[in-house]
């Protein structure tokens, strides 16, 4: 996150270039998002899978491999990280989404992170740190979206709005709360579709002070893992929070 000490030109500047790298790395991991060269939904009957080892099925409770060693049961959580299973150098992600049960293969061999050149993104500049106000909620409330695939929905925790405004036009973003006291965006704007990535950017923002104040760093709007490969299940923004205006910061699209 931005802090304080990142507001001189030269820190400010060293800080995102930092934090860019940083997302660089993690999206070329070997075992990673772009690593990704498959998306199998698993049924009620024992099946195999592409050309991975074992036979799958899933029911509403858990999913059954035969073959790997005996028959194993998993029991990935619905919207959450997928449990891993080796093979070879390979990894099976397995996952639960919207009910449905789907396998990921992580490949270090993949042709998509052979060809990885980075992430493209806009040059950092101040004018894109912009204060803004946050009123929570009474209540948080539940927001659904859909996902970059269709038939699935996402479910987000919102604990208010952030006010605030970008060339003279007063917007607001519906913000979702994370554990330690911070925000999460997901949003549109003039600039999805054409520069960045159409179905939404991610932007985190730190924990509001006393007075509901916080600063929304456009530059570090970043890209969910669908913006570089088709087999992820990411949400798309909510309909509040699609901005009518271009913020020309942050991530582009990489594909």
């Amino acid at each position: 996150m931005t802090t304080a000490e990142d507001t001189t030109p030269a820190t400010f500047e060293d800080a995102w270039h930092d934090w860019h790298r940083e997302r660089e790395q993690y999206y070329g991991d070997p075992l990673g998002w772009v690593s990704l060269t498959g998306l199998y939904w698993l049924t009620d009957e024992f099946a195999s899978v592409a050309d991975l080892p074992g036979r799958w099925r899933a029911d509403a409770d858990a999913v059954y491999v035969e073959g790997l060693d005996g028959t194993e049961r998993l029991q990935p959580v619905e919207g959450a990280p997928g449990l891993l299973v080796d093979a070879g150098d390979r990894r099976i992600e397995v996952i639960r989404r919207t009910g449905s049960v789907a396998l990921r293969v992580h490949d270090p061999e993949s042709p998509h992170l052979k060809t990885y050149q980075g992430i493209p993104a806009y040059a950092p500049n101040q004018r894109w740190r912009v204060p803004g106000r946050f009123t929570p909620h009474p209540e948080p409330s539940v927001v659904t979206t859909g996902a970059v695939v269709e038939g699935l929905e996402h479910h987000h925790t919102a604990v208010g709005v952030i006010d605030f405004e970008l060339a003279g036009t007063a917007l607001r973003l519906v913000a979702f709360g994370r554990p330690d006291g911070s925000l999460h965006v997901l949003f549109t704007d003039a600039t999805s579709g054409v520069s960045t990535y159409p179905a939404a950017r991610g932007l985190g923002v730190d924990e509001p002070d006393a007075d509901g104040a916080v600063i929304l760093d456009f530059n570090r709007a970043s890209n969910l893992p669908c913006a570089f490969t088709d087999y992820a299940t990411c949400p798309v923004a909510p309909a509040e929070n699609r901005l009518p205006v271009a913020v020309e910061a942050g991530e582009k699209n990489p594909r």
